[in-house]
């Protein structure tokens, strides 16, 4: 009988230390005058999301703004889903990152690993995945070869995309990440290395399998030990715990079903839900630490995860492909910015999810713009392109001080 008691108060202790754990690791909050912001200007997002959601534009949507290291702005708005019955968006609901997983991931793991000596951004891909065909020239020569900044800033020259089911077909359901790299790597290449922008998942997959084959762990394992636990970002990973799965917003219904908790990109999904391109689920909470990391210049709280000069070049536009528009990782002013608004300066950067997923930081102003929706659920037809640019101007004109 005592030793039950015993287990049982050992148990409530863990998770009240758990649970306390979880509430240190979250940013204060502050009103918006408190850090040189304009409440009424910033209230207008408000308007702006409401008539987006009366369009049907998306369900719903998180949108979590922080100045200065302060959360000023955290609201929820509209459904989390509308089938099988709706039910209401809450601000620490969980959402599928789509394509967030590239910088926040893929990119940082890539370069936690270039801190530590292990790879070099001017490796040949051939060096980890020797199959690499590259590009063929006119008269049949095989051209340059891809390197690993070119993956990062999708000027490798593979195409887009490749066909899931043609994967599934040829290889099997799950394929593994190693084979379904060694069919990148045959794929013929549409354009020579460093000769054009082309925003390409496979790439950011092959780089996920760079990560697997230096360290022996895949991206999920690594970005955990490595981000997102000493962060204390405690609930963003892939393919999401059961005790987790209700808190996920569901996103497109898939034979009958919303996918909850299972990644919604057809390519990552084949592969078991870790992939480089998409996979990563995480709160807006979670998210306002990793940017606040990257505010501070790779430290969070005496933790720190990168270097500096490892965020400074992630976060500018690589000079050899200065056309691109892309850091390592994070886009500046590439064709899909449009996330910027049309008031952040140059120097802000961040990305987007075909989720409805978006973060946008600007260490001109000290400022974080995270806004996540579930445009995809149920039917993909959700529309949330203009919505972000438009978010950002309000936050940005809100900005007085």
């Amino acid at each position: 009988m005592k030793g039950r008691v015993l287990r049982k108060a050992l148990i409530f202790l863990v998770l009240v230390r758990a649970l306390s754990l979880s509430a240190e690791v979250r940013l204060p909050t502050a009103r918006p005058e408190e850090v040189g912001m304009d409440s009424r200007r910033l209230g207008r997002v408000d308007e702006v999301i409401a008539r987006a959601l009366e369009r049907g534009d998306f369900p719903g949507a998180v949108l979590l703004v922080t100045r200065h290291g302060k959360i000023v702005w955290r609201q929820a708005y509209g459904h989390s889903q509308l089938v099988p019955e709706p039910a209401p968006m809450k601000p620490d609901l969980i959402f599928d990152l789509a394509s967030l997983t590239k910088p926040i991931a893929t990119a940082t793991s890539i370069m936690i690993l270039v801190e530590q000596g292990r790879i070099r951004l001017w490796d040949r891909i051939t060096n980890y995945v020797p199959e690499f065909v590259p590009y063929i020239e006119e008269k049949g020569q095989p051209g340059e070869e891809i390197r690993l900044f070119h993956l990062l800033t999708h000027t490798s020259g593979l195409p887009p995309y490749t066909d899931p089911k043609e994967v599934a077909a040829r290889y099997g359901e799950p394929c593994p990440t190693e084979v379904l790299v060694k069919h990148i790597a045959g794929i013929r290449k549409e354009y020579r290395p460093g000769e054009k922008f082309v925003y390409s998942c496979l790439n950011y997959i092959t780089l996920a399998q760079v990560v697997k084959i230096v360290t022996g762990q895949d991206l999920a394992e690594f970005s955990r030990q490595n981000i997102f636990k000493p962060l204390g970002m405690t609930s963003t990973f892939f393919n999401p715990p059961e005790e987790a799965k209700a808190r996920c917003v569901p996103t497109e219904v898939v034979n009958g079903r919303p996918l909850v908790g299972v990644v919604h990109d057809p390519l990552a999904r084949l592969q078991g839900g870790v992939s480089g391109n998409a996979g990563l689920f995480s709160t807006a909470d979670d998210l306002a630490i990793f940017a606040q990391m990257m505010l501070n210049r790779g430290e969070f709280r005496g933790v720190r995860i990168l270097s500096p000069l490892a965020v400074a070049r992630m976060t500018e536009i690589f000079p050899h492909l200065k056309f691109a528009g892309r850091g390592f990782g994070w886009d500046l002013d590439s064709d899909y910015a449009t996330v910027r608004g049309d008031l952040f300066g140059w120097s802000s950067y961040g990305h987007s999810g075909y989720t409805g997923t978006s973060i946008w930081i600007d260490p001109e102003t000290d400022t974080v713009v995270i806004f996540l929706t579930n445009r995809v659920h149920p039917d993909d037809r959700g529309e949330i392109i203009s919505m972000r640019s438009k978010i950002a101007n309000v936050v940005a004109a809100s900005i007085v001080k």
